[in-house]
């Protein structure tokens, strides 16, 4: 179901990841999904305010939007500082490697724990899964 979940994100091109900053919901456009070891990794910056706000409170949410369907995911977001995972996003993202490098202390690389994916659209009953 992971697959799916990326498969769909990719598919979307642009997806929208939510944080909390304090009380206030912070959303923004990202475009990097990638399995990794078996788990579904994003990418930021570390200097950016989102790896802050992630720092501070994990929970976050995805949600993507293509042909009438969209999906939703839930999850704790766990960075992972190995720099092969960094390798991995980036050499399946190369046109981040303009901005970003493996070794420059501010790529970051974090997978969804604990996720639950809702894909739904219109007139279809929604469908719940979790990874």
């Amino acid at each position: 179901m992971m697959e799916r979940v990326c498969q769909f994100l990719k598919d979307a091109g642009v997806y929208y990841l939510a944080t909390a900053e304090g009380d206030q919901p912070r959303v923004r456009p990202f475009g990097t999904a990638h399995i990794f070891e078996g788990k579904l990794y994003i990418q930021t910056g570390k200097r950016k305010d989102v790896s802050r706000q992630l720092a501070a409170n994990p929970k976050a949410e995805i949600c993507a939007f293509k042909d009438g369907a969209w999906v939703r995911v839930a999850a704790t977001f766990v960075e992972d500082d190995r720099r092969e995972a960094r390798v991995s996003m980036l050499e399946a993202y190369p046109e981040l490697k303009a901005m970003y490098d493996p070794d420059d202390g501010n790529t970051q690389v974090l997978y969804l724990k604990d996720a639950t994916a809702v894909f739904a659209s219109f007139g279809a009953p929604p469908e719940t899964v979790t990874f």
